[in-house]
């Protein structure tokens, strides 16, 4: 439970009722659980909260299809899929929650990478290295002649649209010889599971499961950055941090549940995205996203 946080619950609150369906990210996920299970305890789970985890696309297109309230994004929602929303006559709100550093990952066994370049990443991960680019030493010589086993988020994942983006330079661009899943424990599991694996992820799972798992450093020209806490918070580890989001349905702010647990996500959340193992957005940040929601409101 949330440190301060009364075990009495609210009456007001208490009394709410009602659904509230939430859907998208695999990675904002651990945020939007963790505030909706401290928001349970509250409201005597008389609000029933569901969070699935479709990827960010796959969530846009049923929070643009109405059939949720609230999206997690792991990056911003995209044109194409605003209009989705305009068409379906869905308004919404975009609220940064927390930054993610997305964190490339080895086995635990590995003793010869500790660090690679955006460049030796492009190499593995581009669309023309498919079936060509297969062994640890075709990317680097001194790396042993074995073939790599890739992981990495789905085509429906707000991760991958973002890693092929930095990678590639252009979203979905990717080879596609690798084994995908939009559940990050799928991914884990996979890493640890090869000794010549390599895959990427939010740093919440990362940080879940690190004794079974080993990250590299990413080296943008600047030397070897490791994702932290503060590396990714002051924006050294480069260029692959980036805003997590939540995005609600302004029409379903008028439903006293939804209001309710937007607004104490608004005032948990930061506390929470710390402790599920991400960088809370700012205070001010979170004081405009207070603003936004009063605002469309009042």
């Amino acid at each position: 439970q949330v440190s301060g946080m009364s075990d009495s619950a609210n009456p007001e609150v208490a009394n709410l009722r009602g659904d509230i369906a939430i859907d998208g990210s695999s990675t904002v996920f651990p945020i939007t659980e963790a505030v909706s299970e401290e928001f349970g305890y509250l409201t005597n789970a008389n609000v029933r909260i569901t969070v699935g985890i479709s990827g960010t696309g796959g969530g846009f297109e049923k929070f643009c299809n109405d059939e949720t309230q609230i999206s997690n994004g792991s990056r911003p929602i995209k044109q194409n899929e605003v209009e989705m929303c305009t068409v379906s006559g869905i308004e919404f709100i975009e609220l940064p929650v927390a930054v993610d550093g997305l964190t490339v990952m080895v086995n635990k066994s590995n003793d010869f990478v500790e660090c690679m370049t955006i460049d030796e990443l492009h190499k593995i991960w581009s669309p023309e290295s498919e079936g060509k680019v297969t062994t640890w030493s075709q990317v680097r010589p001194e790396w042993p002649n074995e073939k790599m086993d890739l992981y990495a988020p789905g085509v429906d994942s707000g991760t991958f649209d973002y890693f092929t983006e930095v990678v590639n330079g252009q979203s979905q661009a990717s080879r596609g010889d690798f084994t995908a899943s939009e559940d990050d424990n799928v991914l884990v599991q996979g890493i640890s599971g090869s000794k010549y694996s390599l895959g990427y992820f939010g740093y919440a799972y990362y940080q879940e499961n690190k004794e079974n798992l080993k990250t590299i450093g990413i080296d943008n020209g600047n030397g070897c950055i490791i994702p932290t806490n503060i590396t990714i918070a002051d924006g050294s580890y480069s260029p692959l941090s980036r805003p997590l989001f939540i995005y609600v349905n302004f029409e379903s702010l008028n439903e006293p549940q939804v209001k309710a647990f937007v607004d104490f996500y608004l005032i948990h959340g930061a506390t929470l995205a710390n402790e599920v193992g991400y960088v809370a957005a700012s205070d001010e940040v979170y004081d405009n996203n207070k603003r936004l929601v009063d605002r469309k409101i009042n």
